[in-house]
């Protein structure tokens, strides 16, 4: 489907764009400077906010913390090739590594490995312990290859959204 199609299944308008482009920049603003940021009204801000809740469109509102000030401060990226890639293994792996606090992100992806993560950890250490316990100790894990972030250029999880 679509991104027109899509946005026309869900009725969204201009005003829906505006709302959720002004939440993807703080979603800590309140109703009222929300609906004046949007220019509609507190209540239809209030029930438009609702209507994508339920909707799915907002999955969650969250705050985005500071990974080096709260002691998190290494990245990795690791990709994951399992030995045998049937839908059980890959579904055990994969209901594995979401257990984990530290994946913050977790992809299936094709072609190449079967898996790519975005880890977050304090330190190296911690990464070598995570290592044993989701990767060395599954007999399922043929290969394991990371890229550590030495600096972040952008972090910027939005969506683009398109002008109505």
């Amino acid at each position: 489907m679509h991104m027109i199609e899509l946005i026309t299944s869900l009725d969204l308008d201009a005003a829906d764009l505006r709302i959720l482009d002004c939440l993807q920049s703080d979603a800590s603003l309140s109703n009222q400077d929300l609906a004046s940021r949007a220019h509609v009204s507190p209540a239809t801000c209030l029930r438009r906010v609702k209507r994508l809740v339920e909707s799915g469109v907002i999955e969650r509102r969250v705050a985005l913390l500071s990974a080096e000030k709260l002691g998190a401060g290494l990245s990795a990226i690791v990709e994951i090739t399992l030995d045998r890639q049937g839908a059980e293994h890959l579904a055990a792996f994969e209901a594995k590594v979401l257990r984990e606090v530290a994946v913050q992100q977790c992809y299936q992806v094709s072609p190449g490995p079967d898996f790519v993560l975005i880890l977050q950890v304090p330190d190296m250490a911690a990464y070598q312990a995570l290592v044993m316990r989701l990767f060395t100790q599954d007999a399922n894990v043929r290969n394991v290859k990371a890229f550590f972030s030495v600096r972040r250029g952008k972090f910027e999880p939005r969506i683009a959204l398109p002008t109505i």
